[in-house]
C-alpha cells in the first residue's frame, strides 16, 4: 500500500474515535431532531400537545449536543488538515448549521417564558426548523464527504454550492431526515402515554416504509460506487435488517425493541459510511493525488498520544454522565398538564419551610 494511504495504528485509532463520537451524536441527537420534526406532524393537536412532545427531550437534548462539540474539537485537534479543507468548501453549510443550532437552543429555553399563543407558535415553528434543517444538512454534508469533492493542490475544496447539491448528497439528506424522524417517533412511543402514544406508534408504522426504501437505495449506491472495502457490506446488512425489524416490532407494540432497531440502523449506517471512507478522510473526485488521507491529514504522533491519554480519562465520565441522565429521566409523560418529576416533593419542602419560618 502507498505510504500516504497506510496510517499508523494511532492514526487509524483516532479515525475510529472520531467516527464513534459522530455515531453517538447521530444516535442521541438524531431522536432529538426527530422529536422536533414531530411538532409539525402533530401541529393540529395544539400547543399543549406540542409542549408535551418537546418535554420528552427537555432534560437530555443539551447533553446530546456534547457529542458533537467533543467530536468537532477532536476532529480539529487530531485531523487539522481534514477540518480546514472541510471548512474551505462547506463553510456556508456549516455556518447555517451552527446558526440553526444556536437558535434551536433559544427555542428550548424561551418557548415557555411568555404565556402568549403567538409567542409559543413562533418558537414551535423554530423547533420544527431546528429538527429538519440540521438533519438535512448533515445528510448532504456526509454524502459529499464520503463520495468526494473537487480539491485543488492547495487542499481547497473547489466544488461550488450547486455541485454539493448532487443527487447522491440530496438522497443522503433525505435519508437522514427520514431516519431521524422515525428514530424520534419511536423515542416518543417510549416516553409518552395515552393518546399521543398511540398516534406516534401509528406514525412510526407509516414512516418505516419510505425510510427503509430510501436508506437501502442510499447505502447500496454508496457501497457499490464509493466504498473502499467490501467489509462494509456487514454493517450495511445489519442496518438493513434492523430497519426491516422495525415493522413487526412496531405492529406488536414492542416499543423498546423498535427503538433499539433504529438505534442499530443508525449505528450500522454510520459504520458503513466511515468504514468505506477509510483510509481517506476526504476523497478528491478531480485528481486522486489531491485526496486527503488519514495518514497525511493527522496531527503528529506526540499530539495524538497526549490526546489519547486525556480521552481515556475524560471519556468514561461523559459516557457515565449520559447513562445516569437517561436513567434519572426514564419516566413516561402521561399528561401535558402534569407537574414535572419531583414537583410534589419540592412543593412539600416549600410548605414545610414556610411553616417553620412562620413558627420561628
Amino acid at each position: 500500500m502507498d505510504a500516504m494511504l497506510e496510517p499508523t495504528v494511532l492514526q487509524a485509532l483516532w479515525f475510529a474515535i472520531i467516527a464513534f463520537f459522530f455515531l453517538g451524536y447521530f444516535v442521541l441527537e438524531g431522536f432529538d431532531f426527530g422529536v422536533q420534526m414531530n411538532v409539525a406532524a402533530f401541529w393540529r393537536r395544539g400547543p399543549a400537545k406540542r409542549g408535551t412532545i418537546l418535554q420528552t427531550i427537555g432534560p437530555v437534548w443539551d447533553g446530546n449536543e456534547v457529542w458533537l462539540i467533543t467530536g468537532g474539537a477532536l476532529l480539529f485537534a487530531a485531523f487539522p488538515e481534514w477540518y480546514a479543507t472541510l471548512f474551505s468548501g462547506f463553510y456556508l453549510a456549516l455556518l447555517l448549521l451552527l446558526l440553526v443550532l444556536i437558535v434551536r437552543v433559544c427555542a428550548f429555553k424561551w418557548r415557555d417564558k411568555v404565556d402568549n399563543p403567538t409567542w409559543t407558535t413562533v418558537w414551535d415553528v423554530i423547533h420544527v426548523i431546528g429538527g429538519f434543517v440540521p438533519a438535512l444538512l448533515w445528510g448532504v454534508a456526509f454524502g459529499n464527504i464520503v463520495a468526494g469533492v473537487e480539491i485543488d493542490a492547495n487542499r481547497w475544496v473547489t466544488t461550488d454550492f450547486l455541485g454539493l447539491l448532487n443527487p447522491f448528497a440530496l438522497l443522503g439528506g433525505l435519508v437522514f431526515v427520514l431516519l431521524f424522524w422515525l428514530h424520534g417517533t419511536l423515542y416518543l412511543t417510549r416516553k409518552i402515554d395515552g393518546e399521543l402514544r398511540e398516534a406516534t406508534n401509528r406514525l412510526a408504522g407509516i414512516l418505516v416504509w419510505p425510510t427503509t426504501i430510501a436508506g437501502a437505495a442510499f447505502l447500496l449506491w454508496y457501497q457499490l460506487a464509493h466504498s473502499n472495502t467490501a467489509l462494509t457490506w456487514i454493517p450495511l446488512l445489519i442496518a438493513a435488517v434492523a430497519l426491516v425489524a422495525v415493522i413487526p416490532l412496531n405492529r406488536t407494540r414492542r416499543e423498546g425493541g423498535a427503538f433499539a432497531a433504529t438505534t442499530t440502523a443508525i449505528a450500522g449506517a454510520a459504520i458503513t459510511l466511515f468504514g468505506g471512507l477509510f483510509p481517506y478522510v476526504l476523497p478528491a473526485t478531480n485528481d486522486p493525488a489531491h485526496s486527503l488521507t488519514v495518514a497525511d491529514a493527522s496531527s503528529t504522533e506526540h499530539t495524538l498520544t497526549v490526546m489519547l491519554i486525556a480521552l481515556l480519562v475524560l471519556m468514561p465520565i461523559v459516557i457515565a454522565y449520559t447513562i445516569w441522565t437517561y436513567r434519572v429521566f426514564r419516566h413516561r409523560i402521561t399528561d401535558e398538564d402534569a407537574p414535572p418529576p419531583g414537583a410534589e416533593l419540592l412543593e412539600r419542602a416549600k410548605q414545610e419551610y414556610r411553616q417553620t419560618f412562620e413558627q420561628g
